[in-house]
C-alpha cells in the first residue's frame, strides 16, 4: 500500500473538544496512507485468514475498484488492519486521533491544509453548504482531486468520514500527550471517532479540527478509513 513517513513532531497542537482549545502534543514519526484505503485494497485483505470477525468483501455503496472503501464500521477497519498485519508481519493499525490531525495539517495552523476556506475542485464535499462548486453526491476515485498537502497525502478533507483508534471522550482530562490513541480502560464504551468530513458533509464539517461521534459497530456510506504504520517501513 502506498503511503508517505510522517514526520517527528516535538510539540503540535491538537485541539480538544471544543474548536479553539488546544494542548500540546508530541507526535512520533510513523507511515500513513496516502490515499483511503481502497475497494480493491479491502478486498485483497478481507481475503486473509479471519482474526475476530468476518468481513464483508464488498461492503460499498458507490462501487469502483479505486474508489474509498465505505459502509465498513470501526470493528470492521480493525478487523482489516489484524489481517494485514499478521499477513505481513508490519505494524498496521488505525491512526491515533492526534496522528490523523497532525498528517492533515501539514505543519498548517488554517482550517484547511489548503486555506482558510475550500472549493469543490480541490475536494469532495457537499458544495451547496458552504464554499464554492458542486455537489457530487457520491465519493470519487482516491486522489482524483490531483492535490495533496504538504506531507504527499491525498483526500484529508471530504470523501469520506476516517476511523481512529480512540475512544469518545466528554471530558479531556487525562488526554495523553505522546500522540498515541486515547483509549478507555476503565469501562467498556463503544463509542469512536472519525475525522475529516465526507461528500456528503458541507464545508465546516471538513476543517482539520472538526470531529464526529459514532458507534463502532455503525456502517455509513461515508464512513471509510486509512491506515497507519508505526514502523519505518512505508506502506
Amino acid at each position: 500500500m502506498c503511503g508517505c513517513q510522517i514526520p517527528h513532531e516535538k510539540v503540535f497542537k491538537h485541539p480538544l473538544r471544543r474548536e479553539g482549545e488546544q494542548h500540546g502534543v508530541t507526535v512520533q514519526s510513523f507511515c500513513f496512507g496516502r490515499y483511503p484505503v481502497t475497494q480493491a485494497q479491502w478486498k485483497a485483505v478481507a481475503s486473509f485468514p479471519q482474526i475476530n470477525r468476518e468481513l464483508n468483501p464488498n461492503p460499498s455503496h458507490f462501487q469502483g475498484a479505486n474508489r474509498p472503501v465505505e459502509c465498513v464500521s470501526w470493528d470492521d477497519a480493525e478487523e482489516f488492519c489484524l489481517r494485514l498485519l499478521h499477513h505481513t508481519k508490519k505494524q498496521y493499525r488505525l491512526p491515533s486521533e492526534a496522528e490523523w490531525e497532525y498528517a492533515c495539517r501539514a505543519g498548517t495552523k488554517t482550517a484547511f491544509h489548503f486555506g482558510e476556506t475550500l472549493k469543490t475542485d480541490l475536494a469532495n464535499y457537499n458544495g451547496k453548504y458552504g464554499g464554492e462548486g458542486d455537489y457530487r453526491q457520491e465519493t470519487t476515485e482516491v486522489g482524483s482531486m490531483k492535490f495533496a498537502n504538504r506531507f504527499g497525502l491525498y483526500d484529508m478533507h471530504g470523501n469520506v468520514w476516517e476511523w481512529c483508534q480512540d475512544h469518545w471522550h466528554d471530558s479531556y482530562e487525562g488526554v495523553p500527550t505522546d500522540g498515541s490513541a486515547w483509549i478507555n480502560t476503565s469501562h467498556n464504551t463503544k463509542g469512536r471517532i472519525l475525522r475529516g468530513g465526507s461528500w456528503y458533509t458541507g464545508l465546516a464539517n471538513c476543517r482539520s479540527m472538526r470531529r464526529l461521534y459514532a458507534n463502532s459497530g455503525q456502517e455509513h456510506n461515508t464512513y471509510g478509513f486509512r491506515v497507519a504504520c508505526s514502523s519505518s517501513w512505508i506502506l
